[in-house]
């Protein structure tokens, strides 16, 4: 891990929430206590950051340095808005199309969906603040510096994100190997959200009782599934294709 992705010190933390920059996780020491660690919890509330106590154990191997028991991970991007960016998509006359990553973490697929979601004119990524990558520097990397212009929005909680995608008029269509519709036999022509979920587990429950579709991409060789980033670029391709058919406005 390199020096400009992350922080440590209770001040140095302190200082950076209240300047502005943004905290993509937040390490603290189970046991972590005292006046300036108050202070610093104080803030976090107030900034609608959460903390994962971890043992100092983790601390120690990302750094030996004095860490003060928490160490805060900076993201290489800053956050937008998704209330604010569906509104400003919708008033500008835009055809909004966002991917919803559920449960990503491979900083490798993540960067590799923002690098295509980029060339496909995707107007926002769409994660989770907890269980999901980090938009670090080795994401920016990946994505080929994608990341520096693509929206990411980081929600509290996915569930309500894709709800709220929902009642502003997006088809949600998930996309799983264990659905039964074919890919290419769904409409994207109107604003969509494709959601996408990680290799293991899938897309979660919760969400996927949302979606109003779900399809599949069909698979003919012995191996169940694709790579995430590789399934993610058929689909963002698929809607490219669709709306490129029906004359529509890509981007």
């Amino acid at each position: 891990m390199q020096d400009t992705d992350y922080i440590f010190g209770l001040r140095a933390i302190i200082e950076a929430i209240r300047e502005g920059r943004q905290i993509d996780k937040l390490f603290v020491k189970k046991d972590l206590q005292g006046e300036l660690a108050a202070e610093m919890f104080a803030l976090l509330r107030e900034h609608h950051i959460v903390a994962q106590r971890v043992p100092v154990e983790r601390l120690n191997r990302i750094t030996r340095k004095n860490h003060q028991g928490a160490i805060a991970m900076l993201s290489a991007v800053t956050y937008h808005d998704l209330g604010q960016l569906v509104t400003g998509l919708y008033d500008e006359g835009v055809l909004p199309f966002v991917v919803v990553l559920d449960g990503i973490t491979d900083v490798r697929n993540f960067g590799a969906i923002a690098r295509t979601a980029e060339c496909c004119g995707v107007n926002a990524l769409v994660i989770a603040e907890r269980g999901s990558v980090s938009v670090g520097g080795d994401a920016v990397k990946t994505s080929a510096g994608a990341l520096l212009s693509l929206p990411v929005c980081r929600e509290r909680s996915l569930t309500h994100a894709v709800r709220f995608l929902k009642d502003s008029g997006f088809q949600i269509v998930a996309v799983s190997e264990k659905a039964n519709g074919n890919y290419t036999l769904a409409d994207y022509t109107g604003p969509v959200a494709l959601v996408m979920g990680a290799e293991d587990v899938g897309i979660s429950p919760a969400v996927m009782e949302l979606c109003d579709t779900r399809v599949s991409i069909p698979m003919f060789g012995h191996i169940g599934s694709l790579n995430v980033s590789v399934a993610a670029g058929v689909m963002m391709y698929e809607v490219v294709r669709q709306r490129l058919n029906a004359d529509l406005e890509v981007i």
